[in-house]
């Protein structure tokens, strides 16, 4: 089974998610900020994270992106991002001229059948889906 790491300081949105993921047969852990979120990384070992970008500050799954493109260890872990900084008054401070690390960018409120979708395509080009 696929575990997903969902990154979100919604307690509510992470319940959700964990509850359209499990459905889809993929195993689910959690953590509610940035911090939490590589220390989760590197403890557990995620097949494929799940990530916000406004957290614990406006920009806290962007710096996770960063740290993650720069170890070794996470840089080839897919990333997908589910944020709602499009529909903000923040969409101006998101960098749209440097490189993201993310696979894809699905914005909030999250569809849950075009969720499953992606998770899917991300594990099984990662090969992911072929080993568990």
């Amino acid at each position: 089974m696929a575990k997903i790491l969902v990154v979100d300081d919604d307690p509510d949105f992470v319940e959700i998610t964990r509850a359209v993921l499990e459905s889809g047969g993929y195993g689910v852990i959690a953590a509610a900020n940035g911090a939490e979120a590589l220390d989760t990384m590197r403890r557990e070992k995620p097949d494929l994270v799940l990530l916000d970008i406004m957290m614990s500050t406006l920009l806290d799954g962007l710096s996770v992106s960063e740290e993650m493109q720069a170890d070794p260890e996470l840089k080839d872990l897919p990333v997908i991002i589910l944020s709602s900084i499009t529909d903000t008054e923040h969409a101006a401070v998101f960098p749209t001229d440097e490189y993201v690390h993310m696979n894809a960018w699905i914005s909030k409120p999250v569809d849950p059948e075009n969720l499953l979708r992606k998770v899917a395509q991300y594990l099984r080009e990662t090969g992911v889906a072929d080993e568990k």
